[in-house]
Formats: C-alpha cells, sequence, structure tokens
C-alpha cells in the first residue's frame, strides 16, 4: 500500500460548505448487482464487515427483488442475517410490498423505493408508467412508516435518459414531490447515466428548495461517466447538500441502464472531501484496502483513482 505524506492532501477549507458529510456506501447493493460472476454470499457479508470496519456508518445491504430482474441479490434473505449484529445503518431496496414484507421479516429497520423521473426509464426498470410507479410505492411507503421504518426514495434519471435526451427540472421536481408526500424521508437524486454538470446540479437544487424540499432531505447519486461526479459533488455541497452517495472503489452501474457506467468512488469522495476539511468519519486507508480486497475477488483492478494511487493498482 502507497501511504501519502500524512500531511496530504493539504487542508484548505472552502466557505458555503457544511462542516461534516455523510457517505451513502452503496457498494454491497448497487456496486455489485450489475455484476457478471456470481459474488459468493459469504464475499458480500465480509465486503460489509469490512466498510463498516472504515468508519461508514450508512451500508447498502442489499435488494429485496425478485431474483429474475438482479440475480447478483438473490441472496438477500441469507445475507442481511450475516450482517444484522453490525453498528451500522443498513438500509436495503424494496421495490414492492412483498419486497417490504421480506424485509421487514428480518427486522430491517431503513429501507429504499427506485422510481424514476422520465417514463422511458420507469418502462425499462419497472415496466410501468412514472404515475403507475408512484402508486406503486404508495402502499409500501405507508406500511414502512406505520412500522417506524425510514424510508428513503431514490429518484433516476434526474439530469438525463439515454432514451429521452434532456430531462426538464420541473419533471424532476414534480416527482421529488410527490416522493416527499408520499412519506418518503429522504430523496436520493441520481444521474443514472451520468451526464449532469455543475450548473445543472445548482439548477435542480434550487428550484427544489423553491418548491419547498427540504434541502436536508436531500442526498446526491452521481455516476463518474464523463468523469464529472466530483464536480457535481461539490456542487451541491455548495447548496447545502449534507448526503452522498458512493460506492468503494467505483463499483456499479446500472443493469437497466447500459451507458451507466461505474458510481462515484468513495475514496475519490473521501480524498476531496478531507482536502476540503470536511469529516466523514472514514479512514481512507482501511477503505483502500479494502477497495483491493474486493477487486481481487472480481478479478480485476479498481477504477477509483485514489485506490490505484494509493495501492499501486494497474493502470
Amino acid at each position: 500500500m502507497n501511504t501519502p505524506a500524512p500531511d496530504l492532501p493539504m487542508v484548505v477549507p472552502a466557505e458555503g460548505l457544511p462542516a461534516r458529510v455523510r457517505i451513502h456506501e452503496v457498494g454491497a447493493r448497487d456496486g455489485l448487482q450489475n455484476e457478471k460472476a456470481t459474488v459468493p454470499t459469504a464475499v458480500k457479508a465480509e465486503f460489509v464487515r469490512r466498510l463498516a470496519g472504515t468508519g461508514l456508518t450508512t451500508i447498502e445491504a442489499t435488494s429485496f427483488v425478485h431474483p429474475t430482474w438482479v440475480p447478483q441479490l438473490a441472496d438477500a434473505e441469507e445475507l442481511y442475517p450475516a450482517v444484522a449484529d453490525l453498528p451500522v445503518e443498513l438500509p436495503v431496496l424494496v421495490p414492492n410490498e412483498r419486497g417490504l414484507d421480506r424485509a421487514l421479516a428480518l427486522g430491517v429497520r431503513r429501507v429504499a423505493v427506485f422510481a424514476s423521473a422520465t417514463e422511458s426509464f420507469a418502462k425499462a426498470n419497472l415496466n410501468r408508467t412514472v404515475d403507475e410507479a408512484l402508486a406503486m410505492f404508495e402502499p409500501v411507503v405507508r406500511r414502512a412508516k406505520a412500522e417506524d421504518v425510514h424510508v428513503r426514495g431514490y429518484l433516476s434519471m434526474c439530469f438525463g435518459d439515454p432514451w429521452e435526451g434532456a430531462v426538464p427540472v420541473p419533471q424532476v421536481v414534480k416527482v421529488c414531490r410527490a416522493l416527499l408526500d408520499m412519506g418518503c424521508d429522504e430523496l436520493s437524486l441520481g444521474d443514472t447515466i451520468g451526464v449532469a454538470t455543475p450548473g445543472h446540479v445548482t439548477a435542480l437544487l434550487t428550484a427544489l428548495t423553491g418548491a419547498g424540499v427540504p434541502v436536508s432531505a436531500l442526498a446526491v447519486h452521481f455516476h463518474d461517466t464523463y468523469g464529472q461526479a466530483l464536480a457535481n459533488t461539490l456542487a451541491a455541497l455548495r447548496q447545502g447538500v449534507g448526503t452522498v452517495d458512493a460506492s468503494a472503489g467505483g463499483l456499479g452501474g446500472c443493469p437497466y441502464a447500459k451507458s451507466a457506467t461505474g458510481n462515484l468512488a468513495t475514496e475519490d469522495l473521501v480524498w476531496m472531501l478531507r482536502g476540503l476539511g470536511i469529516d466523514t468519519g472514514v479512514d481512507l486507508g482501511r477503505l483502500v484496502a479494502t477497495s483491493v480486497w474486493m477487486a481481487a475477488h472480481l478479478g480485476r483492478p479498481s477504477p477509483s483513482r485514489t485506490v490505484r494511487a494509493l495501492s499501486h493498482q494497474e493502470q
């Protein structure tokens, strides 16, 4: 492992940024769901445990979807109990009431539903219209809240869609408001194909707060397809967003959007935030070691620039 000088990166705070950022780690779910080879349950459980050992406090564990949809996550019933003792938040994805039933049976306390800002992706991902998908989620959210379970609403295609192109900001705001009004505690704004730029991020967040959406309820989820994920994250932080989704080692994509490449790498995010003097509570050395370990299991080097720089992985 290549350890940089202890005073690197140099800490130079910038005005108008949060003092602390909560990283919502998605590597174990979003990161692994698109892998071609099956990752053994024991390896997934060890991955989650190692991630918890880095200081991450929110680690998305798995998804209670039908195995036909996402075969990589077919072992949710086996995986969740194997990590449920960890002292961290372990949210899971639930696509419908059946998924919620499965999650609640295992004592899950944080769930997420997955909506779309566009009709084309709603059709590809859920085989429903946007409104039909929202109608499907309504009883899921209602029942979860009745059980005092925290609900996150993911919203895909907030910044662009591979079939429809540019997505009007008011269209995104409308679906966000619907999810909040339904009872979601938190919204994660997804740049599913990685086409966002900082000005677009600023415009959407400004429109959302103007529509009465509290910035405290917002998270951002950027993909690095065009190398914009960190720049977009910084733009979101300047608007007051304090929760950022990221994936250890930069793993992941979206099985229903072929142009979606890897998520923002958690290590790259931590490096930037450390340089800005923003607290994450994450031990970068342990995180890099965890991603190197998982990359070895997957048989390829991590796409994270920071992982490669600190571990001498092949470029």
